[in-house]
């Protein structure tokens, strides 16, 4: 799936839905936010987001717990876990998305190029994608927003059918 069809999925479902979207993005340096405001009718759902990435921007800005920083770096799925989180919570929408990985094109505190984490947060909880992309480091952005676009429309769609 395409990027932009990814976020028109997700922007049209939480317009339907009226629910709200905040980011918090490390890899894709915004792009998740760029994506999603070229969809028409967003302004009602998109709350707004951050880009932190430097490392102590996650803690600061986001919340992310240093001590989980610490010990296992900013490429981690609880880490992108605290960063959906933060997301949400400190922008006050009903749903929060992150991406944190390597986009290379050199590995990162040992962590190989591709190795991303994407995750969503919302009312139900939150959820995690390990993904292992391929590609230069715009695939592995571009693949990353598509991914975390497309887990938020999976998330979306799950908990719509359990209420």
């Amino acid at each position: 799936m395409e990027m932009s069809v990814a976020a028109a999925a997700a922007v049209h479902a939480l317009v339907e839905r009226r629910e709200t979207l905040a980011t918090a993005e490390s890899l894709t340096g915004g792009l998740v936010a760029a994506t999603i405001v070229e969809i028409a009718g967003v302004s009602s759902v998109y709350r707004g987001g951050m880009v932190v990435y430097a490392t102590e921007l996650k803690a600061l800005l986001a919340g992310v717990p240093e001590d989980l920083l610490e010990e296992r770096g900013p490429v981690d799925g609880d880490v992108a876990a605290a960063l959906a989180s933060g997301a949400r919570e400190r922008c006050a929408a009903d749903w929060g998305l992150a991406t944190t990985g390597v986009a290379g094109p050199e590995p990162q505190d040992g962590k190989p190029v591709g190795l991303v984490y994407v995750a969503v947060a919302g009312p139900a909880g939150v959820e995690v994608r390990e993904l292992h992309l391929s590609g230069n480091r715009t695939d592995v952005r571009t693949e990353s927003v598509t991914a975390v676009l497309q887990l938020l429309t999976d998330s979306l769609r799950s908990t719509s059918a359990s209420v």
